[in-house]
């Protein structure tokens, strides 16, 4: 069974993150198809914007921790001769706008894959996280360059120094999130907003987001930088303990339960 499921309506691609039974959280397989797929539609020539989700009941839980305290494949995925000057990303720049669809949870590196959309649209069910601090890693995907820049850096310094649950509608009023909708009107939402691009010039709207990408990195460009190599460098001599890896998912999962009242 594939761990992506992409859907093409009215030149709209609606990219589906399809590991439920486990909270779509990033095993090995799903970081490497997730950005594959995202590149394929934005190089066809049929699709004009992209939306990112997940199969229900959640957005994303963040790298499959249970892969990694099992002894799987290490977090850090860049080499040891990656420039230091390097930024690291869930999928390489795309030429066309991306919608983030939020169903559900979206915890550390399934926020970070909300982050880098070009703007959200979240169920009532969505709920944001950041617990790399929880966990014992850093964030290597540009977290703590975009969570500052869109809900300002004491908010952001809150949400990942507690690595508190952040509602949907908390979310809303922090800038966090474009939209709030009730669960089933999130994707027929989404795609009306996608709609309403398609129907602009599409060339005109490319160079708009080029821009748009173009002025961020001169002013958290540096940032990039800066979480690139405190990633590296933490992910190289903090070392790596699949036990406490383990453990430290338990206390994350039953934390969140109680933070924000879901049955398990």
């Amino acid at each position: 069974m594939s761990v992506i499921e992409t859907t093409v309506t009215n030149r709209v691609a609606t990219v589906t993150m399809s590991r439920p039974e486990s909270r779509n959280a990033l095993d090995s397989q799903l970081r490497a198809a997730l950005p594959a797929a995202l590149v394929a539609a934005d190089a066809d020539d049929d699709i004009d914007v992209l939306i990112l989700t997940g199969a229900d009941p959640a957005f994303c839980a963040g790298l499959d921790l249970k892969e990694l305290g099992a002894g799987g494949n290490r977090i850090d995925q860049s080499s040891d001769n990656d420039a230091e000057t390097t930024p690291r990303r869930p999928w390489p720049a795309l030429s066309k706008p991306l919608i983030g669809a939020i169903n559900g949870v979206a915890i550390t590196g399934g926020f970070e894959l909300a982050l880098n959309c070009d703007f959200l649209v979240a169920s009532g069910r969505a709920a944001f996280a950041d617990t790399h601090a929880r966990v014992g890693v850093m964030p290597g995907w540009g977290l703590s360059v975009l969570l500052a820049d869109i809900v300002g850096v004491r908010k952001a310094r809150e949400i990942s120094l507690t690595g508190n649950f952040v509602s949907a509608d908390e979310a809303l009023h922090f800038g966090l999130v474009n939209k709030v909708v009730p669960h089933d009107e999130l994707l027929p939402t989404a795609q009306s907003l996608a709609e309403d691009i398609v129907g602009n010039d599409q060339a005109g709207v490319r160079q708009m987001l080029a821009t748009y990408a173009e002025v961020e990195q001169t002013t958290v460009a540096d940032g990039w930088v800066i979480e690139a190599r405190n990633h590296r460098q933490f992910q190289r001599t903090a070392g790596f303990d699949p036990d406490e890896v383990e453990r430290r998912r338990m206390g994350i999962v039953n934390r969140g339960r109680d933070q924000i009242g879901r049955p398990s």
